[in-house]
């Protein structure tokens, strides 16, 4: 939630700043033209940017937050854009009012030159086609950084923008391949309609995991997600472990819910690995950022063994020795496989999160 209502409240600040910014610049074109003093301060009409940046920011972005997390899952796009552009304009009708009876009459007005300027009912009215105009327009830019955002993961729009992965470039990273346990038998028995809303539901709970230990997503193929983290965030603090088990533990949370709904609890496999990967900008018609390389085969092929050793989660043991000794799991290692297609053998090891009895014994 805060990183959410961060960035609305960074980009309405800019926003603001940079209207107050064009604003004076035209009332210094005028006012040379014309030759009339200029009648505000720069420096006034900046801290009032930015405080109603905040308070438009928090505003937007509290309520968005909450919304689209208990609300909008399940409304068109049409109704969200429209709910949306009402609730703007209540919130750009309170800021008018704001300006004209708080902000003029307290800040804005002692900081004049002259004392003796107001602003008449027209004056106010085209300031609200302005704001309208201009917050409008901002809005709808937002809303673009919000959906792109969604659409490739956070993390992934810049480097798109910014052009930075238009020639492969090396990364090492930490790759996690989690696939739906009896997902043949669990589409059998929910059918597809009742099925592709079970899917839907356990990566919307994965999800939200994904901004607490600072993951992210790389691809959705059928019932199976594949997540992803630079070296350094996915390492420290054990994050990239942490991650499967904060996984379960919602599924647990919501076991009601599943229950209600589907008659039974979701449970993943996953295999983890990590190493060097090369990244490029694919695409024209759709672009996206795709990962290429051994590192991927290799934790994809260490998911597919999880049913053989009957182990939910398999880590290579070339990440275990990453990570360190002070893991607060059970760790079992599972030896040397040679894995499909692979040349060499590679050490594998089952993690298991440890129960509370026996961390008591």
């Amino acid at each position: 939630m805060l990183t959410y209502v961060g960035t609305q409240i960074n980009f309405w600040i800019l926003a603001n700043i940079l209207l107050v910014t064009v604003l004076n610049l035209f009332t210094l074109i005028i006012s040379q033209v014309f030759e009339i003093p200029i009648v505000a301060r720069f420096s006034s009409m900046l801290w009032v940017a930015v405080l109603l940046g905040i308070l438009y920011g928090v505003s937007l972005g509290t309520a968005g937050y909450y919304l689209e997390r208990n609300v909008f899952k399940k409304v068109s796009l049409g109704r969200v854009i429209l709910f949306k552009a009402l609730g703007s304009l209540v919130l750009l009708i309170f800021i008018l009012w704001l300006l004209r009876y708080v902000f003029f009459d307290f800040w804005i007005a002692p900081s004049l030159y002259f004392s003796s300027t107001v602003l008449n009912e027209e004056s106010w009215k085209y300031l609200f086609y302005l704001l309208l105009v201009y917050y409008f327009f901002m809005t709808l830019a937002i809303s673009f950084i919000n959906q792109m955002n969604k659409k490739y993961g956070p993390g992934v729009l810049l480097p798109l923008l910014l052009g930075k992965y238009r020639d492969p470039k090396e990364q090492e990273r930490i790759f996690m391949f989690m696939d739906l346990k009896s997902s043949t038998a669990t589409a059998e028995k929910l059918g597809h309609l009742l099925y592709s809303a079970f899917i839907r539901d356990c990566f919307a709970d994965i999800n939200e995991m994904i901004f607490p230990f600072r993951a992210q997503v790389y691809q959705y193929v059928g019932d199976e997600i594949v997540v992803s983290w630079p070296i350094d965030e996915g390492l420290k603090d054990q994050t990239c472990i942490r991650f499967y088990f904060a996984c379960k533990e919602k599924f647990h949370n919501r076991i009601e819910y599943y229950s209600k709904n589907y008659g039974l609890l979701p449970e993943f496999k996953a295999g983890m690995h990590m190493g060097m990967v090369t990244v490029v900008e694919i695409g024209e018609i759709k672009k996206d950022i795709a990962y290429h390389g051994d590192t991927l085969n290799t934790a994809a092929r260490i998911q597919g063994i999880c049913k053989h050793y009957n182990k939910d989660f398999i880590v290579s043991e070339y990440v275990m020795e990453k990570i360190g000794n002070d893991i607060n799991m059970k760790t079992e290692a599972l030896g040397e496989i040679l894995l499909r297609g692979k040349a060499e053998k590679i050490g594998i090891v089952s993690v298991d999160a440890i129960d509370s009895e026996e961390e008591i014994n």
